[in-house]
Parts: C-alpha cells; structure tokens; sequence
C-alpha cells in the first residue's frame, strides 16, 4: 500500500505529515516555506509510493471559510496540476494548532521548542493526518 502525505498550508510555511506504508501511523515529515514545497514533493514522489495527498479544511466555527481558504484553494489547485495522479481530500483542521500546542507540552517539548512555529505546523500535518486515518477507521 502507499502512503498518505498531509498539509497544513499555511502563509508562511506548510508543515508536512506521512503515513507508514500500511496507512495506520502519522509521523511528521517536514516544514517548509511555500515556494519549497513543491520541489520537495516532487523529489518525495520521486522515491516514495503517496496514494492520496490530505489538507487541512481551514474553517471558522460557524463552517465559514476561513481568512486561510483562498491560500488552500490555490494550493490545492496547483498540487492538483502538478500531480494530476493523486487524488487530494480534504480534513477539517479546527482546533489543530491549539492540539498541537497542547502535544508538544504533553511531549515535554521545552519552552523554546514549543516556541517555534515550524514544530507547531508540522504536529499539526500530523493531527490532520491522523484525523483522516480515524475517518478510514484505523486506529493506533
């Protein structure tokens, strides 16, 4: 079976998830800034098998797009162009950042750690990922 790789796409940067080959455990992968991502995949695609690519669904608490959705659209669109043989789903990603934050203290991630924005992105990916793998119905 192929991986899953998942997104949280953000203005500036994007924080990358995977699964293992049997679609059952998220690990974070990456955080890069946007106009890295691209390559990145391409090259991963270059060594790995990904069945799906997951993003992040940013969404306001009323369901309303949230001030993210154009940045995702767009992305999602041109992830679509590039790699036409991947089909992409997206996962609601409320709240993922306040998770992410909240694992890296349960994790006993020190103050700085938890400080930079490229760990927080890159957790997140991988509750989005996560989320999508419960949505299948494995669980770890």
């Amino acid at each position: 079976m192929a991986r899953a790789m998942a997104f949280d796409v953000g203005k500036k940067r994007i924080g990358i998830a995977v699964t293992d080959e049997l679609q059952m455990i998220a690990s974070g992968l990456n955080t890069l800034a946007p106009n890295e991502i691209f390559a990145f995949v391409k090259e991963y695609l270059s060594k790995e098998s990904v069945s799906e690519f997951i993003l992040g669904d940013p969404r306001n608490l009323d369901n309303s797009d949230a001030e993210s959705m154009p940045l995702v659209d767009q992305f999602e669109k041109t992830l679509k162009n590039r790699h036409p043989e991947v089909p992409i789903q997206r996962v609601d990603e409320r709240f993922t950042s306040k998770m992410a934050s909240r694992a890296m203290v349960e994790m006993g991630m020190s103050k700085k750690k938890r400080q930079n924005k490229a760990n927080v992105d890159e957790i997140s990916a991988v509750i989005i990922l996560q989320s999508w793998l419960d949505q299948k119905g494995y669980r770890i």
